[in-house]
């Protein structure tokens, strides 16, 4: 990465992948390319690798990233009509869901690839425990049958191409906001704290609170309370008490 500016990632999208990185990577016409894209998608069988050792071994402007790309080649036993083998030394590779398509942008939307998902399992079926890692694996329709208005277009098995990474309930690392969790965690607490606050402030202030409390009071603007002072509570249970912030900043957890 010392040649690429801060900042840079390899972010493709699912047709730049198909319609792109692995229709050049079949047709094969291109060594130019080849040597480029071996630098973020390298050929790799990763039914050799357990996933936590692929990041090593991923593309060198990959490195770093959450996220990592590979082309993997067809294997001997598919090319015999048999399965595809997706055991690796400590677990196994499975799918889940259906399998789906790839579809080019555009007014003249067509289907330009297949997709499957797959999940990471430790141990050996059926006894597996699942990981957080998954894998989406695509392929390419056969070019004969690009032009063809097919539901269900036949693949080209040479090469596949997958995208590797674990499964994350955390934001984008850019993307600083807290989540919903906790800022209902906080403002639960801001509540509590406001409240308290009240109570000692009435146990100063006995007058004030007789008066706050009063039927001219509270009967003076013809309804059960007053807008001015809602909309002050509202504020303090988003600000905390003394207008503080609900939270310090350096102390969230945010991965």
């Amino acid at each position: 990465m010392e040649d690429m500016p801060p900042g840079f990632r390899f972010f493709p999208t699912e047709e730049e992948l198909v319609s792109f990185y692995l229709h050049y990577k079949l047709e094969g016409r291109r060594n130019d390319l080849d040597r480029i894209m071996g630098r973020v998608i390298p050929v790799v069988d990763i039914y050799d690798h357990n996933p936590w050792d692929l990041p090593q071994i991923s593309g060198d402007l990959c490195q770093g990233d959450h996220e990592w790309f590979f082309f993997i080649p067809r294997q001997e036993r598919e090319a015999r009509g048999g399965r595809p083998n997706r055991l690796t030394t400590s677990g196994y590779w499975k799918a889940t869901g259906s399998p789906g398509h790839v579809y080019s942008s555009g007014k003249n939307s067509r289907i330009i690839g297949g997709k499957r998902t797959m999940v990471y399992y430790e141990g050996r079926a059926p006894h597996g425990r699942k990981t957080e890692w998954k894998m989406n694996e695509y392929k390419a329709i056969d070019a004969e049958a690009a032009s063809s208005n097919s539901s269900n277009p036949p693949l080209r098995q040479e090469f596949s191409l997958c995208r590797v990474y674990m499964k994350t309930k955390c934001l984008r690392a850019f993307d600083r906001r807290p989540s919903a969790a906790l800022i209902g965690r906080e403002a639960a607490s801001g509540r509590a704290r406001g409240d308290e606050a009240a109570k000692t402030s009435r146990h100063q202030n006995p007058q004030m609170a007789d008066r706050t409390s009063s039927p001219e009071s509270s009967s003076s603007s013809g309804d059960h309370g007053n807008p001015s002072q809602t909309g002050e509570s509202s504020s303090n249970w988003e600000m905390g008490v003394d207008n503080q912030p609900l939270w310090e900043w350096e102390q969230l957890n945010w991965f």
